[in-house]
């Protein structure tokens, strides 16, 4: 036999050595990777177990009104109605699936809808979520502070709270606001997709000319009135100059309900760098949205179809907001069933703990879990509530916004009960 051929057989012996070694490890370490994603979905769940979930905004009020005009005799809330309609997201047995604590039911009137009377409407919604709660007491507690929260919670129940999505339901009446609060509103996102009289909308920052650069000297007044009554400013949907300047009015920390990272996602519904320093400062919280059209589009998109995203895009966005703005000022606002489109593996409210797990495995710690989880948001609100106490005695805003504000011009959402000339 020649050098040449014992050569040969020495590194065929030697190739298949070594792919015998690779094979006998790779299975152990298979069955090692499969067992850690086993164990950090336990230990997905059994921190969900120990600290709410508080999710930031779901529009199931809005799905009860478009299918059912809120009739709750139609429906049954404690099956699993996914296959009755086309795209639902939420039930009582997915919200147990997927361990929510706590919910901030929005109340939400479309500022160009069918629906003229905004006041009427958002009452409307909020009975139907008060209704829900009653219909349903083994599941849900109706809640209106961070104490009910947590009393909720280990009764074993999830925590219903309201958020009112549009500043254009209080008819820019700061009676109307106060009276929200009444009811157990404790938020309201100051635009949706269109100005109120007093704040430009999140559209306004792709426009060359603005309405309003942020914020009214009556917007600045409803921000501190807010704050007065122990209602959040819910700063999703707002422009960059409105984030700003109520961040720089409010004296309690604010929240962004149903918002992501515009670093990750250049849509203008996200959050951008440069107005961290201020969410860091006031101590608010950016409640992470999985709208796919707010996950995955450039700069760091994984595909052209802004319809489509998958579940570690969302943990991307909660590792940059982490990283970048603070571990106190993130958590979670999955906005389901108020779009359309859903990341893959986060197909409905049972999906959170998916979610958890993955955060796990890149290394999130209990405490930072928990953070992300519920205790940012019970922090900001405990605050907020410290606030309103704070300002007890202080006067009520009685000035209504004026009418000869140029946001007044061509105001569809005002409705006008007497004529103020006579």
């Amino acid at each position: 036999m020649d050098r040449g051929a014992v050569i040969a057989i020495a590194v065929t012996v030697t190739v298949v050595v070594v792919a015998a070694i690779a094979v006998a490890i790779a299975v152990p370490l298979s069955k090692r990777d499969e067992k850690s994603d086993v164990e950090n979905r336990e230990l997905a769940e059994q921190w969900m177990s120990e600290t709410p979930l508080i999710d930031g905004h779901n529009d199931l009020p809005w799905f009860l009104k478009n299918n059912h005009d809120n009739r709750l005799e139609d429906i049954d809330l404690s099956v699993n109605i996914s296959e009755a309609y086309d795209i639902t997201h939420t039930d009582i047995p997915r919200l147990r699936a997927g361990k929510v604590g706590a919910q901030f039911w929005a109340a939400y009137t479309s500022c160009n809808s069918q629906y003229k009377d905004a006041v009427t409407h958002v009452l409307d919604q909020i009975d139907v979520i008060k209704r829900m709660c009653k219909k349903y007491p083994e599941d849900f507690e109706f809640v209106t502070s961070a104490q009910g929260i947590i009393d909720a919670f280990e009764a074993g129940k999830i925590g219903g709270l309201i958020g009112v999505e549009g500043g254009h339901n209080i008819d820019s009446f700061p009676s109307v606001m106060r009276m929200l609060a009444e009811l157990g509103v404790r938020y309201m996102t100051m635009t949706h997709s269109c100005n109120t009289p007093w704040a430009d909308n999140w559209l306004t920052d792709s426009e060359e000319e603005v309405e309003f650069d942020g914020l009214t000297d009556w917007g600045e007044k409803l921000v501190l009135e807010m704050n007065r009554i122990g209602v959040f400013v819910d700063l999703s949907h707002v422009s960059k100059a409105t984030m700003l300047e109520a961040l720089e009015v409010s004296r309690a920390p604010v929240i962004f309900s149903h918002s992501s990272a515009f670093s990750i996602c250049g849509s203008y519904r996200n959050v951008q760098d440069d107005v961290f320093p201020a969410i860091r400062e006031n101590g608010g919280v950016i409640m992470v949205n999985f709208y796919t059209r707010y996950i995955n589009c450039p700069p760091l998109n994984i595909s052209n179809n802004i319809d489509e995203a998958e579940l570690f895009q969302v943990a991307d966005h909660i590792d940059y907001l982490a990283q970048n703005c603070g571990y106190d000022n993130v958590g979670i606002g999955g906005d389901y069933d108020g779009v359309d489109y859903v990341p893959n593996g986060l197909e409905d409210v049972s999906k959170y703990p998916d979610l958890i797990a993955e955060l796990i495995r890149r290394g999130w710690g209990e405490v930072n879990i928990k953070k992300l989880l519920g205790d940012n948001l019970l922090r900001a609100m405990r605050r907020m509530e410290e606030v309103r106490d704070e300002m007890a005695n202080d006067l009520p805003l009685e000035e209504n916004m004026p009418r000869d504000s140029g946001g007044e011009a061509n105001n569809q959402c005002r409705t006008y009960y007497y004529d103020s000339t006579n």
